[in-house]
């Protein structure tokens, strides 16, 4: 038995191929009588049509697929943001097809080279480096796209992000309200626009604050890792610097302070407090919960969408970026301030 058609679904609807067509697709929709619109589209659910997206395409010169570029899938920060970018698209009658990077630029060439070559409208980019000669390029090209979470510097490409100097505020004066004066910074890769915003906000905000604003008490990570964080919080414990409580990058480098915690001997928040940036799932669950900055990643994606089929119906529309306000998170891993610093030295060492 063949499968009913467009020509099968008018017929049944009692309208031309056309005014079906153009009723199931919910770009077009609002050209036909909303009446026959519903005509047509339960003569389409009755029948059992699905379109073919194909023959669609190659008729209109559109996909409908947009592209979605993540740097690691494994990370609990993107599976939200993928969501709203999935909603956001499918009430325009879009789809999205998903590729994941693990961070390898040779890696994410071939996924967007593939992606161009299967016709996808536009690209929503969460890789973004500070330098990104591919993403350059492609908007020289005049490819639609957006950069959602980070971008690239000069790039006048659309954007949508989470106010990370806002989100440090939030931490270091929570921190500083509960009596600590002296407060590390894990900050994010140099090569990421988040790394950088986070720490210049981190030092701006303790100098704002009036407390020490040591460069000492920056310590610069290569990844956004677990990994990374217990690394970089070991060697600013090694360093003997004094210092009371730690603001991560994010929150993968906070749970990387968990491991210091408990490979040390400290007790957390009792000798040192720790807060995180994202508000990933499940940190309600650690031991200590994580005090974090929540971003709202769900928005992040919807906006996204919103920003990149904008620039798709409207290619001479001005770039603009928008930042969405993230909100401070407060639970266990943070406290008020030891009266004596604690530095302690791996337990095998003691």
């Amino acid at each position: 038995m063949q499968p009913p058609t467009l020509r099968d679904v008018a017929e049944l609807a009692g309208v031309h191929a056309a005014t079906a067509s153009r009723a199931l697709n919910p770009s077009t929709r609002r050209l036909v009588n909303s009446e026959t619109a519903k005509r047509v589209l339960k003569a389409a659910e009755t029948l059992g049509y699905q379109p073919n997206p194909i023959a669609r395409s190659l008729k209109t010169a559109r996909s409908t697929t947009v592209g979605v570029v993540i740097p690691d899938l494994t990370n609990p920060l993107f599976p939200p943001i993928v969501r709203g970018i999935e909603d956001g698209l499918a009430a325009a009658g879009y789809n999205a097809w998903l590729v994941n990077t693990d961070n390898d630029p040779r890696r994410e060439q071939a996924q967007i080279e593939s992606l161009v070559s299967r016709q996808v409208e536009g690209l929503i980019v969460a890789t973004a480096r500070r330098e990104h000669p591919l993403l350059e390029r492609l908007h020289e090209q005049h490819k639609p796209m957006v950069q959602v979470n980070r971008r690239v510097d000069d790039l006048d490409v659309p954007a949508v992000a989470a106010d990370d100097a806002a989100g440090i505020e939030l931490a270091v004066r929570h921190l500083v309200e509960l009596g600590h004066t002296r407060i590390a910074h894990l900050a994010g890769p140099e090569t990421t626009s988040t790394g950088v915003a986070r720490a210049r906000a981190f030092r701006h905000a303790v100098r704002d604050l009036g407390v020490d604003d040591d460069p000492a008490l920056v310590a610069r990570c290569s990844q956004w890792s677990e990994a990374e964080g217990a690394r970089a919080l070991g060697e600013l414990l090694d360093a003997r610097l004094g210092f009371t409580g730690v603001v991560a990058g994010n929150d993968l480098q906070a749970l990387g302070c968990y491991d210091v915690f408990a490979e040390r001997g400290i007790d957390c928040p009792r000798d040192l407090s720790v807060v995180g940036f994202n508000d990933m799932p499940f940190l309600d669950k650690l031991r200590p919960p994580l005090t974090t900055v929540r971003v709202p990643h769900y928005e992040l994606g919807t906006e996204a969408a919103r920003l990149l089929l904008e620039s798709i119906h409207d290619p001479d529309r001005h770039a603009r970026s928008v930042l969405l306000p993230p909100t401070l998170v407060v639970r266990q891993s943070t406290g008020p301030a030891p009266k004596r610093s604690v530095d302690r030295r791996p337990r095998r060492d003691r």
